[in-house]
Formats: structure tokens, sequence, C-alpha cells
């Protein structure tokens, strides 16, 4: 395979592996939790209501918290993260390389702390039923890498002319050639690599008591999405759509999906809850149609919640949930990266394995599972107490670890703490704290860099802050 092919194979690769995932928030592109008081036990909730931010994961433990209101603000620091990749790639005895590679050194994206806010408002109708409100946002985190574009090195320089064997041969300077690899720089990034995915949902929750002891709650599911991609112009040699691949400024999506919950205590002591939210179906990123598969589609994944509360003391409640993420429902997030796409590359119709196509390259992640334990300790009438933990099981091979620099998704264990005040009956301020350590992702992608080793990596810090009235 010529070198400007084997660029374009490789720029190709990564986009679909990292281009998704640049929303990550803890577990995937999903906070660990919403809401300061679940959230300090690490995102346990399903059968534990303790305030409307709950409609979240469980609609139904609305019916549990009474007429209130919930206001909060995180700041999420996902620092450090990055990635590096190692100067072992092939080279001929001249020292030229081999194949593709990405340059080597070890970079850290700018932006560090992120303002995500959430609100939360709970109306009773009657003895059995109610009515709520939530907004609640997730993201609030991108990549922008200042020191230089991630894929500099992966387009020669415009207008050069190469050789059958793809090797620079001279200078096109009417940019027409058929040679030429890069006609008038169109695959050379002009801006600092950097992409932003944020997302918005707002539920409307209603809940029905079937008994003393038993609820359900019903809430339909609307979603915003905001995305923008810079400095991704050497992806367009492999695209159904060159011009709808970067640098288009920031477009929007619309969705709707349903949510449905039950919550039942079974004796005094033991709750249980469960909740799945449907997939919900956003209208395509039209001017980033040619990067996303299914010509922009980007949908949200299902999500399956079951949880379990256990009152071991009158002061003391601990929790258990979990959580299963759907992602390779989604063809953006799921579609293998490990395909023969040199058909996308020259002239002639291109397949629908292409970026943009309806089987465009994604970058294999799997659904993801997530248990969490928690504790919640009223020290007394005015003070309680919280911790938590949360694991998250592995999603994407590592064999993909060294190209997902654009968002490095590693962190996996969650540990948390968080505290209320109740200055009067009526209102409480919360307050959690969440550390996510780094963990760092090593790989090589034989298929793509050859011997190139590499890693990414990513810290994260949450602290939010809430308070919330009783009415």
């Amino acid at each position: 395979m010529s070198s400007p092919i084997k660029r374009n194979l490789l720029v190709a690769s990564v986009v679909a592996a990292l281009l998704p995932a640049s929303a990550i928030a803890t577990n995937g592109y999903f906070a660990h939790g919403w809401g300061a008081k679940s959230k300090a036990m690490a995102g346990v909730a399903v059968a534990f209501p303790q305030d409307t931010l709950v409609s979240a994961v469980n609609p139904a433990g609305l019916a549990l918290v009474g007429q209130s209101l919930d206001v909060g603000i995180a700041f999420f620091s996902p620092s450090d993260r990055g990635y590096q990749a190692n100067d072992d790639f092939g080279r001929t005895p001249d020292g030229r390389p081999t194949g593709p590679f990405v340059t080597p050194g070890r970079y850290e994206s700018r932006l560090d702390w992120f303002l995500i806010p959430n609100i939360g408002y709970n109306h009773v109708v009657d003895d059995r039923m109610t009515v709520g409100f939530s907004l609640v946002g997730n993201g609030g985190m991108n990549t922008k890498y200042a020191e230089r574009a991630v894929w500099e090195n992966f387009a020669l320089p415009p207008n050069t002319t190469v050789d059958m064997a793809g090797n620079p041969i001279g200078f096109d300077p009417t940019g027409t050639a058929p040679n030429n690899a890069n006609p008038n720089g169109v695959f050379t990034a002009t801006r600092p690599t950097g992409v932003n995915l944020e997302q918005l949902f707002i539920q409307v929750p209603v809940t029905y008591r079937l008994n003393a002891s038993h609820a359900v709650g019903i809430a339909p599911v609307f979603a915003v999405q905001r995305f923008r991609a810079e400095g991704l112009e050497p992806f367009r040699g492999a695209s159904l759509y060159p011009d709808r691949v970067s640098n288009n400024g920031d477009d929007w999506s619309y969705g709707v999906g349903l949510h449905l919950g039950w919550i039942g205590n079974l004796t005094e002591e033991l709750t249980l809850g469960a909740s799945y939210r449907s997939q919900i179906w956003m209208t395509a990123f039209d001017d980033y149609k040619g990067l996303f598969a299914d010509e922009g589609r980007f949908d949200v994944p299902a999500m399956l919640n079951l949880g379990l509360a256990y009152k071991a003391l009158p002061t003391l409640v601990v929790g258990f949930d979990y959580q299963r993420i759907f992602y390779s429902d989604i063809r953006a997030i799921a579609n293998s990266n490990n395909l023969d796409i040199q058909p996308c590359f020259g002239p002639g119709p291109k397949a629908n394995f292409c970026l943009g196509g309806a089987n465009g390259l994604g970058f294999g992640w799997k659904d993801m599972d997530i248990v969490k334990f928690g504790a919640s300790w009223d020290v007394d009438p005015a003070v309680t107490l919280r911790a938590g933990v949360s694991h998250a099981s592995e999603f994407a091979p590592s064999g993909q670890a060294l190209f997902n620099v654009l968002a490095p998704a590693t962190v996996r264990w969650h540990y948390t703490l968080g505290a209320s005040y109740r200055p009067t009956a009526r209102d409480e301020f919360s307050l959690s704290f969440a550390y996510m350590p780094k963990e760092e992702i090593r790989g090589q992608n034989q298929n793509i860099t050859g011997s190139q080793t590499g890693s990414v990596f990513m810290e994260q810090k949450d602290i939010e802050i809430s308070w919330s009235r009783s009415f």
C-alpha cells in the first residue's frame, strides 16, 4: 500500500476510534451520578431516592421524595488527560518511517475545569400521583491540544507529488496532477486538534403509587446535543462527505426517548428499584455527517438500572446499584474500526463502511457494566454523612489505546465522599466530592501503526454543591 494511502487509512481508523468519546464524563460518556447526594454515594440512587435528581436513574423514585426543589452545580475536572506516543515506529535503514505513525511525545489537553448545572422539581398532585421536571447536563468535557495538530505527520506538504510507491518526488503548482498526494492542502490540519460534545437531558416524570409499598414512574426524555470538531482535515480522504468532517463550527442534534421505573418497599428495612431508559433517537449531526457513521447519526444508548437499599440501623442506609449502558447498540460508537477501508480512497463510488457510511468505521466500544456501593449515615437531625465506591467494566479494546487521544477514556474506579446540612426544617445544603484515580491504558495496533506503542491516560475530580427546598 502506498504511503499516502497508508496515511489516510490510519487517520480514518483513528477518527472512528476517538471522536464519539469526546464528552466522556466518568462511565463512558455518562456521569457517575446526578445530584450531590447520589454522587456522594458513588451514584447509588435507584432504590434510595434522596432528591428530585433521582429521576435521572429512576423516575419512580419521585414518589418518595415529596414536593421539593433541587438546584446544583458541579465543578468537573478531567485532568490530567492526554496521550503518549512512543518513538518505536518502524524505520528503513536510512531512517525514513516504514508506515503511518503518531508523532512521538507525551501531550496533555488544555481546559481543566467545567461547570455542569442541574435542577429538579417534584409536585405532589395527591396521595397517589406526582408530576416532576428535571434538567441535567452531561459532558462539559472536551479536548484541545495546544502544542500541535495531533495528525500533523499524516499528510504530505500541500501539492506534493508522489511516485507509484507513494514516495514524494516533486511539487504540483497547479494542484491538479493525478499523483498529487495533498491537493491544495485539503488533508493538512489548519487548527489545533480538538473536539467537544455536550448533552442536556430534560425529563417530565409522572409517578403513581400502586399501594402503600410500590410505585411506578414514566418520563418522556428530551435530549439536546452539541458537537464541534477542529483540526481533523486529514480524515477527509476516507469520508463519503469530505466537507462535513471538520471545522464546521457547532452543530446541534435533538431527540426523544422514554424512561420507565419501579420502586418497592419489600420490608421496613429493604427497598428495591429498577428502571430502563430507552435509546434516545437523535437527529443527525448534518454538519459532521462525513465523520460519524450513518451520515452523522449519534443516538444516545439505552440504560438499565437495578438497585437495593437496606436500612441497617435507624440512622444508617447502605445501597447497591447495578447499571448497564448499551453502547454496542449505537453504530457511531460500536462499529469496528478493524476494516479494510482501502476502497474508500481514490475515484469512483465508495463503500458504506467509509466515514459517514451506514457501516462507517466506529471504535468498537462494548456495553459497560457498573457496580456502585454507598452508605448514608444520619449523624443527627441536621447532619448526614455519605461515602461510596464504584467500578466500571472495560469497554474499549486496549489495541486502540494509542489513538484514543481526543478523549482518553480510562477511568474505572470512583471514590466519593459527601455531607448534607439542614439549617431549617425545609432547607438542606449538600456537598459531594469524587476522585477518579489516574489510569493509563497501553496498547499497540499492528494493523495501523505497526510496531509503535503508546498509551492514553486520565485522572478526574468532581465537586458538586446543591440546595434543596421542601414545600
